[in-house]
């Protein structure tokens, strides 16, 4: 949202529980509990649904609570969306996302992926960034740890393909948001650490 404020060419709606101090003062947003948001979706007009819900497995204190929100959630949104005639999303999901995945948090998101990609959309963006960097509404000592020393680990050691392991800006990923949600090509389209670059350099 901040990255298109003063835009012209480009009108971003917001919808949550709650306005939090990262959505810019100017921008339009909308505030409902969960059980409202499909309406809310429907009164933004929107061409485009962008979904970066998620949280942690620490912060959802189980597997059913996790998965209530980045399974459930995510796909309540985004039949929400198309019920309000959206036909285009982008969706910040995971590197490394696989229904088959060892790791529960990447199988959750890998079905998550999948019950998005079986939804009547002409066309979805599926984002999988790796450790993002940049300001954090929490505090995370180690994580900010992990952002300080990433840029360099993954020069040294992400090379081929573990280049899909580097991390990146949360800024460069909202510039790839913006950019892919004026692209016009219909189907389902993947994008790791070298998509995601080249899409927010376009921007």
């Amino acid at each position: 949202m901040k990255h298109c404020t003063g835009r012209d060419d480009v009108h971003v709606v917001g919808v949550g529980r709650r306005r939090s101090e990262t959505v810019p003062p100017d921008a339009e947003f909308l505030a409902g509990e969960p059980i409202d948001w499909p309406s809310l979706i429907r009164e933004s007009r929107a061409d485009v649904l962008v979904c970066a819900l998620g949280t942690t497995m620490k912060a959802a204190g189980s597997r059913p609570q996790f998965r209530a929100i980045d399974h459930d959630l995510v796909r309540y949104v985004a039949e929400g969306a198309v019920a309000a005639g959206i036909t285009h999303m982008i969706v910040v999901s995971s590197v490394g996302a696989d229904r088959q995945s060892r790791s529960f948090y990447l199988q959750v998101k890998g079905e998550t992926e999948d019950a998005l990609a079986r939804l009547p959309l002409k066309r979805l963006d599926v984002l999988r960034p790796s450790l993002l960097r940049g300001r954090r509404g929490q505090s995370r000592p180690l994580e900010r740890l992990g952002q300080l020393t990433a840029p360099a680990v993954g020069a040294l050691l992400f090379h081929g393909p573990l280049r899909r392991y580097r991390s990146i800006r949360a800024s460069d990923v909202a510039k790839a948001i913006v950019s892919l949600a004026e692209q016009p090509v219909e189907g389902r389209f993947v994008h790791e650490f070298d998509a995601i670059v080249q899409a927010a350099s376009r921007k």
